[in-house]
């Protein structure tokens, strides 16, 4: 009775989060402000509608003086309720095109200023590459990437792809690690508490000077911080 209860809650929510970020969105299109205003209106009632405990420890995360390519592992479609919280000012994300389609979210979604991506073309894909190296350069704006490109379904991060790599070298900023303890198969939904969940981002990573013969080294690199970042955050929970 309480998941039934909770997900007719969550529906509800989507709705009007989606409708007033909407509104927003048409008062001031492509405001890349947006994108943290409508994280948080997303994220914060439903937390509180899931009885979600997150802690964060995202320090590095606000901390940055620059434009900079957040990365952060991906597990499941409560992510925008659960990484929505710390998304940081003047940040916008990378999604597919068909994001677009996606009733008020998706119109949200593009009146926010994100970059949506057709990955089935290449040319179109690498063009809006070019964009967002623009906008990290010369618009004081950060890039939000799941460098896996989809859900884990918290079974451990799976093989990050080149893009945010690229992106960073190319426009001489920093990588911002954010990492997420594992919490996709966890969630107690039918329970009055529905879990705990910690979030920790880590110094940031110098690009400026690399090339792209870098790029392996790079992404091994922050592959492995982020296993050992989530391995620590999900010991810490369990002693907890």
């Amino acid at each position: 009775m309480l998941f039934l209860a909770r997900m007719l809650l969550m529906g509800v929510h989507f709705i009007i989060a989606g409708t007033l970020g909407l509104l927003l969105g048409l008062f001031r299109p492509f405001n890349p402000d947006n994108s943290r205003l409508c994280a948080r209106l997303y994220s914060l009632p439903a937390l509180c509608m899931l009885r979600l405990r997150v802690k964060t420890e995202v320090q590095s995360l606000f901390g940055q003086q620059q434009s900079c390519v957040v990365i952060a592992n991906h597990q499941s479609n409560y992510d925008l309720y659960v990484l929505g919280r710390v998304v940081p000012p003047r940040t916008v994300s990378i999604g597919k095109k068909s994001l677009k389609w996606v009733p008020f979210f998706g119109q949200l979604y593009w009146l926010a200023g994100n970059v949506l991506i057709d990955r089935g073309n290449a040319f179109k894909a690498k063009q809006a590459m070019l964009t967002t190296t623009d906008t990290l350069r010369h618009k004081n704006t950060s890039i939000w990437v799941f460098p896996e490109g989809t859900r884990n379904l918290g079974e451990g991060l799976l093989p990050f792809k080149k893009g945010a790599f690229q992106m960073a070298i190319a426009a001489g900023v920093p990588i911002v690690p954010v990492c997420v303890s594992t919490y996709a198969k966890r969630l107690r939904i039918n329970s009055w508490t529905s879990g705990r969940i910690m979030i920790r981002s880590l110094p940031a990573i110098p690009t400026l000077g690399l090339t792209l013969d870098d790029l392996p080294e790079l992404m091994a690199r922050c592959q492995t911080l982020m296993q050992q970042t989530i391995g620590q955050l999900d010991e810490q929970l369990a002693k907890a």
